[in-house]
This record gives structure tokens, sequence and C-alpha cells, in this order.
């Protein structure tokens, strides 16, 4: 009997052990120094993909979640370019907010050289010296006695188009699409183990929309043609790779690729349902959390759309107090403040995904394998445990199944997928 105990508890032991890893105390130090390395080389192997010919930076960020993964943020590669002898700007870029163009004209023959945009939230620096480089070029261009100057012809693009005498940007923003695509995909299944201490359930993502992007629509003409685009791998797959138990062809099956072009076109149905966010989720409206600002929206051609929501608990009185106007609650401290949002976050869950069912039923113009999606960024509180942000989608075929009764609101619920953020 002894003896069997013995064994009981060495098994206990040694399970205790197998899982004490999992259990460790989060390097941070170390996480920064490996997301620091993995931004220098997606970073490089971004700029390979276009020759190396890149006139900025190609800035990348990192940013760890735990239970989440990783999630790298590059500029939005809608390829700028350097364009002799075409009726379209000489330099030009977006930024996702509205297209930037400097151009000259030196009379050289055609031709076409892809350069790099650095997405930035201020581009007049860039474009200054975008436009300084321009005037440097055109002036390093052989001069010859009663000629005109001209600057030596830059290398055609493979797989461009000439319409027209204007080139044609579906494709070179196709090629441009590609060929980050192909490094990050070459990121993940080569050096995306670097970052070694991310547990089998996190991710590796990489998107060109940053977290605090919000998207107007209508409000430039130049945006044309900017796209969203998401690559995203689970660990355990990357793991399994490397521990040559999946091809390289598998590992490419299984990594999710989001590649669609924004659409920019206003559509009533979804700006209806934006106002009907905006409204419902007023403090004077709401029981759980409340927006203060607009809610945004990106639609994604073949995909679906997104709505950006940012969602607040409360609104601070002094240095001591405050206020929960969709409870009526004021001068509360900070422990009674913290204790009443971890309370709510059930019911906001729970109220959002019903409120998505009933008035997501209005949106005419999405097909029936896109998706309605909410991004929402949840309320500041430190330490509660509530995630810091949640994302929910719902296919449009289950909207219209709910709509015309063939599911019940039990059955339409549990459908909606939830991903979330990191704890608090």
């Amino acid at each position: 009997m002894k003896r069997v105990e013995r064994k009981v508890m060495m098994m206990a032991v040694m399970v205790l052990i197998s899982f004490g890893g999992f259990a460790q105390k989060l390097d941070e130090a170390r996480m920064e120094r490996d997301i620091e390395v993995a931004e220098n080389i997606l970073s490089t192997l971004l700029k390979q993909q276009f020759d190396k010919r890149s006139f900025f930076p190609i800035e990348v960020r990192g940013n760890y979640r735990a239970g989440y993964g990783v999630t790298f943020t590059i500029p939005n590669l809608q390829t700028g370019v350097w364009m002799q002898g075409f009726d379209v700007p000489a330099i030009s870029w977006s930024n996702g907010e509205g297209s930037f163009s400097y151009s000259y004209s030196d009379g050289s023959e055609d031709g076409v050289t892809i350069i790099d945009r650095q997405q930035a939230e201020n581009n007049k620096e860039q474009a200054e010296q975008a436009r300084e480089m321009a005037r440097q070029e055109k002036n390093r261009a052989p001069k010859i006695a009663g000629s005109v100057a001209r600057a030596p012809k830059a290398p055609r693009v493979a797989g461009l188009k000439r319409t027209n005498s204007r080139l044609d940007r579906d494709s070179l923003r196709e090629e441009s699409n590609k060929k980050v695509i192909n490094a990050i995909k070459e990121f993940m299944a080569d050096y995306s183990d670097l970052i070694g201490q991310l547990t089998p359930t996190e991710r590796v993502v990489v998107t060109n929309r940053g977290e605090n992007e919000r998207f107007w629509f209508g409000q430039f003409d130049n945006q044309q043609g900017n796209t969203y685009l998401s690559v995203e791998a689970n660990k355990s797959d990357l793991t399994q790779y490397k521990q040559n138990k999946m091809t390289r062809d598998q590992l490419m099956a299984k990594i999710k690729v989001v590649n669609s072009e924004l659409d920019n076109e206003l559509q009533p149905d979804l700006e209806l349902l934006a106002s009907i966010f905006n409204r419902l989720y007023r403090s004077d409206l709401s029981k759980t959390y409340f927006t203060q600002g607009n809610t945004y929206y990106e639609r994604l051609k073949d995909f679906g759309v997104i709505y950006y929501m940012q969602v607040y608990s409360s609104n601070q009185q002094d240095d001591d107090f405050w206020a929960m106007p969709t409870i009526s609650l004021n001068e509360i401290d900070q422990k009674t403040r913290d204790e009443k949002v971890k309370e709510l976050y059930p019911l906001f869950a729970k109220s959002i995904k019903e409120d998505m069912l009933e008035y997501g039923r209005t949106l005419k113009s999405l097909k029936d394998d896109e998706s309605l999606i909410l991004n929402i960024k949840m309320t500041r509180c430190v330490g509660c445990g509530i995630p810091s942000s949640l994302e929910l989608t719902v296919k449009n075929s289950v909207l219209k199944d709910y709509s015309s009764g063939k599911l019940s609101k039990e059955a339409a619920m549990q459908k909606i997928t939830e991903k979330k953020g990191a704890e608090q």
C-alpha cells in the first residue's frame, strides 16, 4: 500500500514539475528584447521585397498581450511610386487618412521605380524630405550642352500594365500586397520562434491597422485602393513546423491571411448602424458602459465591415472620486468604482451581443458569407481582470436567419465569436 502511495506522490510531483514552466513569471525584459529583434527582422524582410529601394524606413511596432500573443503593426504599404512619363504624381503615398504627393517633370523616358512610404500621423517632415530628394535627383541628371537634361531611365516593374498613358494602379497595389504577405509569411515561418516565451495557445499577428487608427469615410478623394491586411499564425503550428512535424506548405495553409481592399463608398445601411450604436451607448441610454466619441467603420470588400468603439465606465470628478452616469452613482471612491466596473462587464458583453443581433439585421449591403465585426476598446480598470479589448464577429447569414426566425436568440448568440485582449 505504501509503495502505491509513493508512486502516486511521485507522479503528482512530476506533473507539477512539467507544468512549472508554464507557471513561470514572464521575463518582461527578455520579451521586450525579443520583440525588438523581431521588429528589425520583419522590417528588413519587407525592405528586401522591394529591392531595397526605399526612401523611408519601414517602421514595425510589436506589442505583447498575455494570453493573446504578439501583434506587429506595419505601415500600410500601399506602395508609393516614383514615376516618370506617367500622368500620376512623381512621389506619392498614403497614411490611411489621405494621400500626399509631390512631383516634378524632367522630360525623362518612361520608367517606374518602386519606393516604400512610411505611415505616419504627421507627414509634413517626410513630405519635405521626399521633395528635396526629388530636387537632388533632378540636379544629378547628366547635363549635355545644347540638349535637355535627362535622368537615367528607371527600370520597369514586372507585371505592371500601362493603360491610356496611366499606370495601372490596381496591378501595382496587387503586386505590392503580394510582396508584403510573402515577407510576413517568411518571417513567421523562419524567425518568429525567436520570441521564446509565447505559449502554445498564443499567436503571432502582423497587421497594417494600428490600435488607435480610425478611418473617416468620404473625407478624402484619394483614398481609393487602401487595403486592410492581417496575417495570423498560431504558436502551436509554428512550433510543429520547427520540430519538422509539419511541412512548410502545411504551415502556409494554416496561416490566416485577410487581404481586403477598403471600400470608401458611402453606404447608407453602414452609416445607419454606426449612428444606432452611437445613440444606444450614450450615457443616458446605456445601462453598462458608454461611449463619448463616434463609432467609426471600415468596409472591407468580400470580408465584411468592422465597427470601432471606445467604451468608458466612469468620469473622474477629482483626484479621489468618480461618477458612473449609467448607474447613477456619484462621488464614489476608486475601490467602489473598480468593483462596479467588474460587475458591469458581463452585463455589457451580453447586451452588446444582443444589440448586434437586433440592429445588425438592418445591414443590407453585406453578402451572406461576409461578417459584422465590433472592435471595442474597453474602459480602463487596472487590476480588474476585464479584457483591454473585445472583438465580436458574426456572419451576415446568421443575422438573416435570426431575422427570419430560423434561429432563436440563444442559438444566434452562440454563433457570435469572441476574441478578448489581454486582461487588465
